[in-house]
């Protein structure tokens, strides 16, 4: 199946009315929706991040891109389940504890999902017992967020407490630096969302 170019674009410009219009007249024609999600979708997406990393855009327009997605997964989520799909791996992502910004972690969790992932955002002002509860429910990977240096602490806190899970902690945020990570034995780092998504796609073995 050829990429759906009109889909791919309207996804990376977050033309939700259009992504719409083509994940549901994909649907009504037949057509095989894991092919358009892999083919056309996730690589949309994946093109929206990269533009990203280079500065050509910015959060909102990132934002905007992965609502649209998002209104075309919730089309084609139904019909994937149907037919046995399996996500690339399941997720957890929360701003830790005492800190209750969420707009980097949002952006995460999105680009995460619209890379093939289940995620299961925990949300802000997450403590340690949060993490681990999403871990017993399936979580392969923690993800952890914090834009405050007074916040950045707890992420040592949750990174010990994963511990005897097995659970690879990924952290990130305005104040967080690679050394930090290394400093606290988190499994990596991760400097924006689409980064993220590249540092998940390495712990969990994912070929793109």
């Amino acid at each position: 199946m050829s990429r759906n170019e009109v889909l791919f674009t309207a996804i990376t410009k977050g033309n939700r009315k259009v992504v719409e219009e083509q994940v549901n007249a994909g649907v009504a024609a037949g057509g095989n929706v894991v092919e358009l999600l892999t083919g056309t979708m996730i690589p949309a997406m994946r093109e929206i991040g990269e533009r990203f990393s280079r500065n050509e855009v910015y959060v909102p327009e990132m934002l905007i891109a992965a609502r649209a997605m998002a209104s075309g997964l919730k089309i084609i989520e139904p019909i994937l389940a149907r037919v046995g799909h399996k996500p690339l791996a399941k997720i957890c992502v929360g701003t830790v504890k005492g800190d209750l910004h969420d707009i980097g972690k949002n952006l995460v969790a999105m680009m995460l999902k619209g890379a093939g992932y289940e995620v299961e955002d925990l949300g802000v002002d997450c403590d340690v017992a949060k993490f681990q509860a999403a871990v017993d429910r399936g979580a392969q990977v923690v993800l952890c967020s914090a834009l405050l240096t007074t916040t950045m602490p707890y992420m040592k806190t949750v990174t010990e407490g994963l511990k005897a899970k097995g659970v690879k902690v990924v952290i990130g945020g305005a104040p967080v630096t690679p050394q930090y990570a290394c400093e606290i034995g988190a499994a990596a780092y991760g400097s924006d969302a689409n980064e993220a998504v590249k540092v998940v796609d390495a712990l969990v073995g994912a070929n793109r």
